[in-house]
């Protein structure tokens, strides 16, 4: 029976082979023969190809996840990056106590220079103030980060977890601010509570007692160790400025990836008394860490190709070993090496398109399911996050199933040389 089977399976292959070289000939103009009859489906290489198929599917699932976590993963770490400190930040060159700032004027020609610059999307103003919050048994020490009316609070709104935003009053410095959680719940702080806080300044200090209008949370330590936000003429009267000053500029662009090239025009049409940084720049080692998850998504994509090609490769050997008489036969009829080859070929790329197909479906699946449920927790203490992030693109999706494709066709092309050096004479024979 096992032996009828087998036969049963190479006269099957015969006739396919058969009808797609009665088709080359026919569009070269040669005679062929007609046959009738199926593609094999049977034989010893069967199980091998259901193994083949399933582990390139899981390589591809494999793939797009990883790539998919990894850039979710740097996007969210450089957006609440960018939301904290923007993407340039220019500030007067003077140097003195970190947390003690150099006014600069937010009506000098540069902040009109710098806004028309290319890939600029917005300019907004800042300044910081070191300071301490006491309560009555608790002491912490904060950064006041106060911003004005023109300043983008998306970021923050998008991570308010109660109250809401503060607000600026038409006349006078606003008493409203945004505490993180972190801070709220050492200080025991809930939204409507007063703040009591204490700025030195010289020998003196000076008191201000802020309300909570909001509480915020990033995940991020060191944002969210430290940070209030308020209104930005806080500031300036703590500090004795006028309404004009600020601690400094900060820019959007509008691609991060030109980050640097914007920042390069901007050093051109700023004062001697300016200088500018960079969000790369301000938190290096941050990014340096992000860059350095780059090769470890290079490393599981050379594995996981690795097997791709290995599964198909094995399984179209199997298959050719198994059909070495059925390759003597067409040899026999007339057919080329090369011509066989390509069947064999096409075979295998059948074989790793369906193992892509089912990868991709899998992947888009699971990626889906974690964007819309969030069901994959992290400890956000070590990864700055609560949930997997996942950035889904087709970009992705459509350049691991083609490099897949791609590397698996090329690796076939060595087990397919076998056929040039197959003897019908010898394989007939033994047959």
């Amino acid at each position: 029976m096992g032996n009828n089977g087998s036969r049963t399976g190479d006269t099957r292959f015969v006739l396919f082979a058969a009808r797609r070289l009665q088709g080359q000939k026919a569009r070269a103009g040669q005679d062929a023969p007609t046959m009738e009859g199926k593609s094999d489906r049977g034989g010893f290489a069967a199980p091998l190809v259901n193994i083949a198929v399933w582990s390139i599917a899981l390589g591809v699932a494999v793939m797009v996840v990883s790539v998919c976590v990894l850039r979710g993963f740097q996007g969210e770490i450089r957006r609440k990056a960018v939301g904290f400190g923007s993407h340039i930040v220019v500030s007067s060159y003077a140097m003195g106590n970190t947390y003690e700032e150099t006014p600069v004027d937010m009506r000098r020609d540069e902040v009109e220079r710098i806004r028309n610059t290319k890939g600029v999307r917005h300019v907004q103003f800042f300044a910081t103030k070191g300071g301490m919050v006491k309560t009555e048994d608790q002491i912490e020490g904060v950064l006041l980060r106060g911003v004005d009316r023109g300043y983008d609070s998306s970021f923050f709104g998008e991570c308010l977890v109660e109250g809401r935003l503060f607000t600026f009053p038409d006349s006078g410095a606003g008493r409203e601010v945004i505490v993180s959680r972190r801070l709220a719940d050492r200080l025991c702080l809930k939204v409507g509570d007063k703040l009591r806080t204490y700025f030195w300044q010289g020998e003196s200090y000076r008191a201000r007692a802020f309300v909570v209008s909001g509480i915020y949370s990033t995940d991020m330590a060191d944002f969210d160790e430290h940070y209030v936000v308020g209104d930005l003429r806080q500031v300036q009267q703590l500090n004795g400025w006028e309404e004009w000053h600020a601690g400094g500029y900060e820019v959007l662009v509008d691609d991060f990836g030109k980050v640097g090239e914007v920042g390069e025009q901007l050093q051109e049409k700023l004062g001697y008394d300016l200088t500018m940084t960079t969000i790369v720049e301000q938190n290096a080692a941050l990014f340096a860490w992000l860059d350095l998850l780059d090769g470890n998504v290079v490393l599981i994509i050379a594995v996981m190709m690795l097997v791709c090609v290995v599964s198909v490769v094995s399984a179209l050997l199997i298959f050719i070993f198994e059909k070495t008489s059925t390759i003597g036969v067409l040899k026999a009829l007339g057919a080329t090496g090369k011509s066989i080859g390509e069947i064999f070929v096409l075979k295998g790329a059948v074989i790793a398109l369906k193992g892509i197909v089912a990868g991709e479906a899998l992947a888009v699946g699971l990626c889906l399911l974690q964007q819309k449920t969030g069901w994959i927790k992290l400890d956000p203490e070590s990864y700055a996050m609560a949930t997997v992030p996942i950035e889904l693109t087709g970009t992705t999706v459509v350049a691991v199933a083609a490099g897949t494709l791609v590397v698996c066709v090329v690796a076939m092309l060595l087990p397919a040389a076998y056929i040039a050096g197959v003897e019908p004479a010898k394989t007939i024979r033994f047959d």
